[in-house]
Formats: C-alpha cells, sequence, structure tokens
C-alpha cells in the first residue's frame, strides 16, 4: 500500500497524540460530535471480560469514528482508535466516578498486581485490524494519607484505574511486565504493526 501521509486520531487523549508523534507520525484528530454519547460505549456489560471488554469498546469507537468520518467528508486516510482497562482479576476498574471511587479504586490497586489492557485498532482501505496488549503492574502498599494527597491533585479523573503512570503515581508502581506505552494508552508496537499495514510510514 502506498505510505500515508497522516492518519485521523479518533481520541481526545493527548498522551496518545504525543506517542504518535514519539513515531513519527502526524496526525489529524477526528474526535465525537457534540451529540455523540462516547461515554455509553464505554459502560460495562455483566460478567463481561476484561479482554472481551476493551476489543468491544474499541471495535465499537472505531465504527463511530468511520461514520464520523464518511459524514464529514473528511480526505481519506488510516483511522486509528484505543481503548485502556485496567483490571484487578476479572473486575474491570474504570474512570473514577469521584474523589471517593477514586481512593477505594486505588486502595485496591495498592499491594497488588493489576493488568493494564489496551486495544488500538486500525481502519484502512475498506478494511480493519485490532490488536491488544496486555500489561501487569505491582503497586506497593499504598497509606491512605498519600492516596487522599494523590487524589486531591485532580490526576485520577479520566483516568481507568484512577492513575496515570506518568504521573506521580509512578513512585507506587514496583514492578511492570509488558508494555509502557500500551499502560499510558496506545501501545507503540501493536500500533506499529497496524500502521504499518494500514501503509503509514513509522519512524525509525
Amino acid at each position: 500500500m502506498a505510505g500515508a501521509q497522516f492518519v485521523y486520531l479518533a481520541s481526545q487523549s493527548p498522551r496518545r497524540r504525543q506517542l504518535l508523534e514519539q513515531i513519527g507520525v502526524r496526525q489529524a484528530p477526528l474526535v465525537a460530535d457534540a451529540d455523540e454519547d462516547v461515554e455509553a460505549l464505554e459502560a460495562t456489560r455483566a460478567g463481561e471480560l476484561p479482554a472481551r471488554y476493551v476489543e468491544r469498546v474499541t471495535r465499537a469507537k472505531l465504527r463511530a469514528a468511520i461514520a464520523r468520518h464518511a459524514r464529514r467528508g473528511l480526505a481519506p486516510a488510516p483511522i486509528v482508535c484505543a481503548d485502556t482497562a485496567v483490571a484487578l482479576g476479572t473486575t474491570i476498574l474504570g474512570k473514577p466516578a469521584d474523589a471517593d471511587d477514586a481512593a477505594r479504586t486505588l486502595a485496591l490497586l495498592a499491594g497488588r498486581t493489576h493488568r493494564v489492557l489496551t486495544a488500538v485498532a486500525v481502519a484502512a482501505h475498506g478494511r480493519s485490524r485490532l490488536l491488544v496488549n496486555v500489561s501487569r503492574v505491582r503497586f506497593v502498599a499504598i497509606a491512605s494519607e498519600r492516596i487522599a494527597r494523590y487524589v486531591a491533585s485532580g490526576e485520577p479523573f479520566g483516568k481507568a484505574g484512577a492513575y496515570a503512570i506518568q504521573s506521580a503515581a509512578a513512585a507506587w508502581i514496583e514492578r511492570i511486565d509488558g508494555s509502557y506505552t500500551g499502560i499510558m494508552g496506545l501501545p507503540l508496537h501493536e500500533t506499529a504493526v497496524l500502521l504499518e499495514w494500514a501503509g503509514v510510514t513509522v519512524r525509525p
């Protein structure tokens, strides 16, 4: 396939934009319209396993992005979507609803190993592909007052599992088995594989 000059990124995440820039991929935003209910796409279903959840949500986001692209009459280019889930066993720990929820989530993660699953999907030339990265993260025990300070900083909000690896919460991470960029929200190895399939030039 001919090399694409840019991709559409169907995400508002500044981290995903930065990660694409890290591998030399230019992007244009393809974010939801005001009347689109993106949060509804991320709703969990009873009994749904984390891997199935993150794949389903990412495919749903990609379908919505493809429809958005067509509706806006935009120039053709590959479309990139991703979704991240934090799981403790089979329990999905989503974005915290409020400060109490964030504190409860972090207390659950303290002293334990959890999984971070990030699915990335790319649509190009009328086809699509999806890959999932699974990483394991071990938190040290965390005193309740440290959790309270982190919650008060506002950092947990809008983050699956109520933390961001590139924030002060990194001080709690004892061990990582997997992809740092996957934990950030866009696993660059899997993303590069999909972009190269779509004809996008990736650096280096």
